[in-house]
């Protein structure tokens, strides 16, 4: 009885101290995601403060070109209500052009430039295709101010540009800032109870957030996304299932050495479960240890480099939520197929969970 009631104890200790363990490890995953990503928004405010500061003050310089320069007040009425239209531009029209398309507005706008004897054309032409504007603007500002003032008239309007395409910088950095502490929040479930309904591609995209360095578009790993936009939200453990993507794709990163493809599908399994695959394209997993790999402390990684308790921890959550995980592998192919029902079960039915066999490989 002694012998029971120690091992009983005991094997509740190591659960809980694998959690404890797993959301320290989630922790610092998130941490070392969000350090490296904030870093390019924040360089990306502090370039466009600093841009700010000087066109704005080049800005301040210009408007004596309206007393000094002889321009009248229709002229200036003209000009201002120019600067407004090209404000509510570079504010509301984002800028898509290729490279070959943006090459060639402003080889155009050079020569325009150079025709209408304005100097540094070659220099002000990025800034004007930057902002959405082309030739037929600038001939709009050529008959609204007349040619004696459209030199003075173009430097005024391309630090005005300047000044809001910086403003616009800050904007965009900050809402991307913005949108990595929710998607850290949403990863961590910070803000709202442990099980709830949630969105099952909420919690992907979260997961993927942390990857974001070697996965997708700013990383090394082509990532294919095929979900099923039909799936309803699923009442679950969404802290702990964040945990279960990370580990599978933290493997699944791992095992394409930085390149590669990895592939995350959704669907249905059937009418009251719901599918996961997350594939990569790597060299897959061996035959002989492959029935192993959620067993325990296994771990095909070198002596101190992994623990072996990343996909037996991704098991125990899927079994909490009643539902399996499976993987099927071959080079080139290695599919983790993790399966829940669209209700978990309960903090109260938490004991009634599904009989506790270990999954084999499909």
């Amino acid at each position: 009885v002694h012998l029971l009631a120690g091992h009983t104890l005991g094997s509740l200790r190591q659960q809980q101290i694998l959690g404890q363990r797993a959301r320290l490890l989630g922790l610092g995953t998130i941490t070392a995601g969000l350090t490296h990503q904030l870093n390019n928004p924040a360089a990306a405010i502090s370039r466009a403060v600093a841009g700010l500061w000087d066109s704005g003050a080049k800005l301040q310089r210009k408007l004596a070109m309206f007393t000094e320069g002889g321009f009248t007040a229709e002229s200036v009425r003209a000009l201002v209500t120019i600067q407004d239209d090209v404000t509510e531009r570079v504010r509301t029209s984002p800028h898509e052009l290729s490279a070959l398309e943006s090459a060639d507005r402003e080889e155009r706008l050079s020569d325009w430039f150079d025709d209408h004897g304005i100097t540094h054309g070659w220099d002000y032409a990025p800034t004007f295709v930057d902002a959405g504007l082309d030739v037929d603007w600038l001939d709009r500002v050529s008959r609204s101010v007349g040619a004696g003032h459209l030199a003075g008239a173009v430097e005024w309007l391309k630090h005005t540009i300047d000044t809001q395409l910086h403003t616009r910088e800050i904007a965009e950095a900050s809402r991307r800032i913005s949108a990595l502490l929710a998607d850290a929040k949403q990863y961590s479930q910070m803000d709202r109870g442990d099980y709830r309904y949630v969105d099952l591609h909420e919690l992907l995209r979260s997961t993927l957030m942390v990857f974001n360095t070697s996965v997708g578009a700013d990383g090394p790993i082509d990532l294919v996304t095929e979900w099923d936009p039909e799936l309803p939200e699923i009442l679950c453990y969404a802290g702990d299932l964040n945990q279960v993507w990370t580990n599978i794709i933290e493997n699944a990163v791992e095992a394409m050495a930085g390149h590669g493809t990895l592939t995350i599908r959704t669907g249905y399994e059937c009418e009251n479960m719901i599918r996961v695959e997350i594939i990569d394209d790597g060299p897959g997993i061996d035959a002989d240890i492959i029935d192993r790999i959620f067993t325990p402390f296994f771990s095909t990684k070198p002596v101190g480099e992994g623990t072996g308790l990343g996909l037996d921890l991704a098991w125990r959550i899927v079994q909490k939520h009643a539902g399996s995980v499976s993987v099927h592998s071959e080079p080139g192919d290695t599919r983790f197929i993790v399966c829940l029902p669209l209700e978990a079960p309960g903090p109260e039915n938490a004991a009634a969970e599904v009989p506790v066999v270990r999954p084999t490989s499909a």
